[in-house]
């Protein structure tokens, strides 16, 4: 399910505010004047650039870059056949069917069918490299899916309506409170996602429509607000997800919603400001939620999932959550430990990435949002299972005899593709079902803190 990606538009944003970078106000106002006209082709066409290369001085740069402009009959023609050829490669979620990622390796089961537990390395003989993938595999449908579907039909109910009667809120219909873990960890039937999520967030971060609301008007007075941060933001969106449909087209309506949400957010907190890990996760967050409510999202991510420790100056809630990992491997896989330590191999050159976006760059985005549905479920320990779980699949070419610096690190930099992704989250469901497990795993996030208090932290890990 896509969703609408039109923020409102700005007349103030086209005036400078006192002190504001000429760049970033060019930046700014740019995307402004477009949110107003629209371009043309948005979802297939390349788009100009207009901030970092500007509009060229000539008269055919000009003309060109006028007539990408929507003329306000985009949404009303019928589609063309070069839409129509377009629409029809891409996959349900809305991704074009071309390969988009180097070294694919398969996640294999087998590892997953053993429970986590102290284990020996492997045989020396094993092979140091992984079975690669030629291609991502298309994005399914579960045969259970239309059973799922009426399972969460009948467990979701309407909790809050607006003034118009349309449902602002959901929650969880009494007596089957017990049934959404296990429904959780078997996927989230997608038509039911924008629903479900938000109400594991609302519920996780204890945040009702009123807080919603106000969340959203700060997100519009945000827009004629300068950030510090436009100039990187408007990097880093055009090679977001740029695979997707909805943010292929340069200054389309896809990147338009993500450069607002991320500008805006990124006066939210002071200290943690723009990190390029948000823009992953704003733009997944964009397929399901308008950008208002993208942003209150990103909030509730922020001040009850950890994020604000993960994205905050020197990522401590990631240095905290890679020494939980760390343990969790000297104590189950001492074997694979001493590898690391024997390959002097850190745990932040390969999982720096899987932590700050949530695992968004490293897996199909149908697993992604699976494994995106137990986090908004259990929180940000998740991601630590799911690291630990990686590192379990490959114990084995991690202590190869054979494995070195070089394979190790290719190794865990590579793009997964799970094999079968209901025993990939079964193993995540049962690790941190784990009640002894999930203690120590407390009791390591206050050792981290008394380290770092003791400023004994920079030794502690790999």
């Amino acid at each position: 399910m896509l969703a609408s990606s039109s923020a409102p538009a700005s007349n103030v944003s086209l005036v400078p505010s006192e002190g504001e970078d000429v760049d970033a106000f060019h930046i700014r106002s740019t995307y402004a004047q477009l949110e107003a006209s629209g371009v043309k082709g948005d979802g297939y066409e390349e788009g100009i650039e207009r901030t970092r290369a500007r509009v060229g001085a000539s008269r055919a740069s000009q003309l060109q870059a006028d007539a990408a402009l929507g003329d306000g009959n985009e949404k009303q023609r019928e589609l063309s056949p070069k839409e129509l050829e377009l629409l029809s490669s891409v996959d349900r979620y809305g991704f074009f069917t071309i390969p988009s990622h180097d070294r694919l390796i398969l996640l294999k089961s087998t590892p997953l069918q053993k429970k986590l537990t102290p284990t020996s390395a492997g045989p020396p003989s094993s092979p140091a490299n992984a079975t690669i993938v030629k291609s991502l595999p298309s994005a399914s449908t579960s045969p259970k899916e239309s059973s799922r579907i009426a399972k969460w039909n009948r467990m979701l109910q309407p909790l809050t309506r607006d003034m118009g009667a349309n449902i602002q809120s959901w929650g969880i219909k009494p007596g089957k409170e017990s049934k959404l873990r296990e429904r959780t960890y078997k996927g989230i039937p997608d038509r039911w996602r924008v629903a479900a999520w938000d109400m594991l967030m609302s519920k996780y971060a204890n945040m009702g429509p009123r807080e919603m609301e106000k969340l959203g008007g700060e997100y519009r007075d945000a827009l004629d607000k300068p950030s510090s941060y436009d100039i990187q933001i408007d990097l880093d969106v055009p090679r977001t997800i740029s695979g997707h449909i909805m943010f292929k087209t340069r200054y389309g309506a896809g990147q338009r919603s993500l450069f607002h949400v991320l500008h805006s957010f990124s006066l939210r907190c002071p200290t943690c400001g723009y990190v390029q890990g948000m823009g992953p996760i704003a733009a997944t967050l964009l397929c399901y939620f308008e950008p208002e409510r993208v942003y209150a999202s990103l909030v509730r991510l922020h001040d009850a999932y950890n994020l604000h420790a993960v994205f905050n100056h020197g990522f401590p809630g990631m240095l905290e959550a890679i020494y939980v990992q760390e343990r969790i491997m000297e104590q189950m896989m001492p074997d694979v430990f001493a590898a690391f330590k024997k390959h002097f191999i850190s745990t932040t050159s390969y999982a720096t990435k899987w932590y700050i976006t949530l695992f968004a760059n490293s897996v199909p985005f149908q697993t992604q949002l699976r494994l995106w549905d137990v986090f908004l479920l259990e929180g940000y320990d998740v991601f630590v299972a799911i690291a630990v779980a990686v590192v379990w699949v490959y114990r084995d070419h991690i202590t190869s005899s054979s494995a070195n610096f070089e394979t190790v690190l290719s190794l865990l930099s590579s793009f997964f593709v799970p094999e079968d992704e209901d025993t990939f989250l079964f193993w995540i469901e049962k690790t941190l079902g784990d009640k002894k497990l999930r203690a120590s795993m407390r009791k390591w996030r206050a050792d981290w803190k008394e380290l770092v208090a003791a400023g004994k932290d920079g030794a502690a890990l790999l």
